[in-house]
């Protein structure tokens, strides 16, 4: 992560101290690099330069206004889940139709918004399952309007990742089956205000290895020759997302060889490209940086017990998701590291970001920075234990901001309200 190195005995993002920051806003803090965003997108898109790839943001892993709008300012589209994720990728000044929204449980509400969204709709609609496609047909035909829509094939690859971040097998919850892919498609021909001219496939999250890609690409290649022989016009092909960072030693995959492999099977097609990174783009360029509370010194342990817990960042609980901590005071040179338990202060032995990690001496008041922690972060983050959300700084070479604010008990109860009939219901 060379975003976030050490200067003068201090960890810095970018040109900015976390010690600095840390003054300025507390702790628990997100801090993110807008130099970090610019550099993962960019390695993208020229990865696939030459091809006509629309680089689709994966909204859920950072939703963060700021960020979303630096990104669509770099030319990003955005992947969307839910109508609030589109809300958001809207406000952030990204156009409906650089839009694409996906997701196993769209309502008909959310399919109103989309269709509606900026007086022109959406780019494209993934549709997951024959009832949503009968949904979207009812709905699009009550606003006299066409969804373009792709249809999501699940091809039964192992993506060779955590199994609660696996898509692409036939026991995922996600997708049509891809023995009945040619069905579908020839059922949505039929259905009226229904445009099908994408196929859409993602087989996980988190993917370090190439293969699988490889197997999934062709398969679909395949695929839509078969389409296109049945007279569906295919014209855009959605590749999903899916490419995985380094977090504890992996070799991520380098974005120029995944390009190679879409040469290889699908640009031949000649079709529109769609793709939708998410921790790719945001994962590396992001930190939690927290403080030391206290060290407790128990019978076979030390314990560095931090001002952040689960409820800002739930990966390792979730997922036994490894993340790098480090100090955010330079280490002495002869520094002597020793096995801690990193943990937090919500009343859950879950809460434990690392256990016997070799770190150097900590007291209270020392501040640590909790790496590679930009994506599926501060987005799954809750207030548990009425602990308020972690602010999100933005830093951009020597300066930085605020770009959500930590949330007051008053904001974290302002949609609450109180029944008059509860202190006589007490009588």
């Amino acid at each position: 992560m060379p975003w976030f190195s050490y200067r003068e005995g201090v960890l810095h993002a970018e040109g900015v101290p976390l010690s600095a920051i840390a003054k300025a806003v507390g702790t628990p803090a997100y801090v993110y690099s807008v130099a970090a965003l610019t550099d993962r997108y960019t390695a993208l898109s020229e990865a696939f330069a030459g091809l006509p790839a629309l680089i689709a943001y994966a909204v859920k892993a950072n939703g963060n206004l700021a960020v979303l709008r630096h990104l669509g300012s770099l030319g990003a589209g955005a992947d969307v889940v839910s109508a609030g994720e589109m809300q958001l990728a809207l406000k952030a000044g990204i156009a409906p139709n650089k839009i694409i929204f996906a997701g196993v449980g769209k309502t008909a509400d959310e399919m109103r918004a989309a269709l509606r969204a900026g007086n022109t709709g959406i780019l494209q609609f993934n549709v997951e399952s024959e009832p949503e496609l009968h949904l979207l047909s009812q709905v699009a035909t009550e606003l006299g309007v066409v969804a373009p829509i792709a249809i999501r094939i699940n091809p039964d690859i192992d993506a060779k990742t955590h199994k609660k971040i696996t898509t692409g097998k036939a026991e995922n919850k996600f997708g049509i089956p891809i023995a009945r892919a040619r069905e579908i498609y020839a059922e949505a021909m039929k259905l009226p205000g229904i445009k099908p001219l994408a196929v859409h496939v993602h087989i996980g999250s988190q993917l370090t290895d190439l293969a699988p890609y490889d197997a999934t690409f062709a398969r679909l290649a395949d695929l839509v020759r078969e389409l296109r022989a049945d007279g569906v016009p295919l014209a855009r092909i959605d590749l999903g997302g899916g490419l995985g960072i380094r977090y504890d030693g992996e070799t991520a995959p380098d974005p120029r060889a995944y390009a190679d492999l879409v040469r290889k099977h699908i640009a031949p097609l000649g079709c529109e490209l769609a793709l939708e990174p998410g921790r790719f783009i945001v994962g590396n360029a992001g930190l939690l940086l927290c403080g030391v509370t206290y060290v407790k010194q128990a019978d076979a342990k030390r314990f560095l017990i931090l001002d952040a817990g689960m409820n800002d960042l739930i990966r390792p609980a979730l997922y036994e998701a490894h993340h790098g901590i480090v100090s955010v005071a330079e280490p002495a040179a002869d520094a002597v590291y020793a096995p801690a338990d990193v943990v937090g202060p919500v009343c859950e032995t879950g809460d434990t970001f690392a256990e016997e990690r070799p770190l150097p001496p900590m007291q209270a008041g020392d501040l640590l920075a909790i790496l590679s922690a930009g994506a599926y972060s501060a987005a799954m983050a809750s207030t548990y234990n009425a602990r308020p959300l972690a602010p999100e700084v933005l830093v951009h070479g020597d300066r930085f901001a605020i770009v959500r604010r930590r949330p007051t008990i008053e904001d974290m109860t302002v949609l609450e309200t109180q029944p008059t009939w509860l202190d006589k219901a007490a009588s």
